[in-house]
């Protein structure tokens, strides 16, 4: 069975792989999604995650495209017991408007709780810092939803190690519920968002870390290599710029730990990030259940010091 691991001082605890739900209602359906979570949870894995803002930015979508489907899920499949689920607020433009006031704190949760069809929400991020809206009327609209049994535990996703000290210091001079969780961006190939300041601080307070792009929009699985790769989905213009810094020298240092594991690159990438310090497990998405099949073995995989230490020292942002 798959170890469980703490998410920082919220109460909760996950294996070291989460599933994104990005892609859900938008690059696949909902029954290809509940294919995906069927798969997911069948083979250990327990925490989902989601935001109201997905799928707003495709044109077409009204958002919250991703909490209908992984709702239909939890009704079709009964096992919301068995899973946490977290979702966010402050992206996207709904009932009191957009970021962090409480009015729309406030209204956005009852929204996912209506699309997610359940009755409590595990881990409810701020998506994005909002330096508009005084940090106390933010941090007490939280507190006040687990006061009201709404949510369990609360996050940040996309904060600087600036904003997010100043967050921790407001939650404990008001005794209000302080952020347990931070979600940025974080993997082989970007490292400058999160090593350093932000790091030691998640390590110091005790915030469990849950990285998002853990694969780098698939370009750690190996898909893109050349120019003449960028075509192959809607993702790849995304990959380019990996190409010009150190994805091909990762990837080169992925080939060889492949051959050693007999791992897929993808597994490999995720399994590194769950090695680094302060890192509880990263996010992942996948478009299909053999896409998926590809990437749950990183959470048993353990790549050795010497393995972890080459991967690092390819990706290291010093040589970017």
């Amino acid at each position: 069975m798959t170890q469980l691991r703490p998410l920082g001082g919220s109460g909760l605890s996950t294996p070291p792989l989460i599933l994104g739900g990005n892609v859900f209602g938008w690059r696949i359906d909902t029954d290809q999604s509940c294919a995906v979570l069927d798969a997911f949870v069948a083979a250990g894995g327990t925490m989902i995650d989601t935001a109201d803002y997905y799928t707003a930015y495709i044109p077409g979508n009204v958002g919250g495209e991703s909490e209908r489907a992984i709702g239909e899920w939890l009704s079709r499949s009964g096992r919301r017991k068995d899973v946490l689920i977290s979702t966010k607020v402050g992206m996207w433009e709904g009932v009191g408007g957009k970021g962090l006031k409480a009015s729309r704190i406030k209204a956005a949760v009852d929204e996912s709780l209506q699309r997610l069809r359940t009755d409590v929400i595990d881990l409810y991020f701020s998506h994005c810092d909002d330096p508009d809206t005084p940090m106390e009327e933010t941090l007490e609209a939280f507190d006040s939803l687990i006061k009201a049994g709404k949510v369990r535990a609360i996050g940040a996703s996309n904060f600087t190690a600036e904003r997010l000290a100043e967050a921790l210091r407001v939650s404990d001079a008001n005794g209000w519920a302080r952020y347990t969780v931070l979600q940025p961006l974080y993997n082989l190939v970007d490292r400058d968002v999160f090593e350093g300041p932000l790091q030691d601080l998640c390590v110091a307070e005790n915030i469990g870390v849950i990285p998002f792009y853990g694969i780098a929009a698939g370009y750690l699985t190996g898909k893109y290599r050349t120019e003449a790769d960028l075509g192959k989905s809607p993702r790849g213009s995304r990959a380019e710029h990996y190409m010009q810094r150190t994805g091909p020298a990762v990837l080169a240092a992925m080939d060889k730990v492949a051959a050693e594991t007999g791992a897929s690159l993808g597994s490999i990438a995720l399994a590194w990030l769950a090695a680094q310090p302060g890192i509880v497990a990263p996010i992942t998405s996948a478009t299909s259940v053999e896409q998926l099949a590809e990437l749950l073995p990183s959470m048993t995989l353990q790549l050795t010091p010497d393995q972890l230490a080459r991967l690092s020292e390819a990706g290291a942002p010093a040589m970017a």
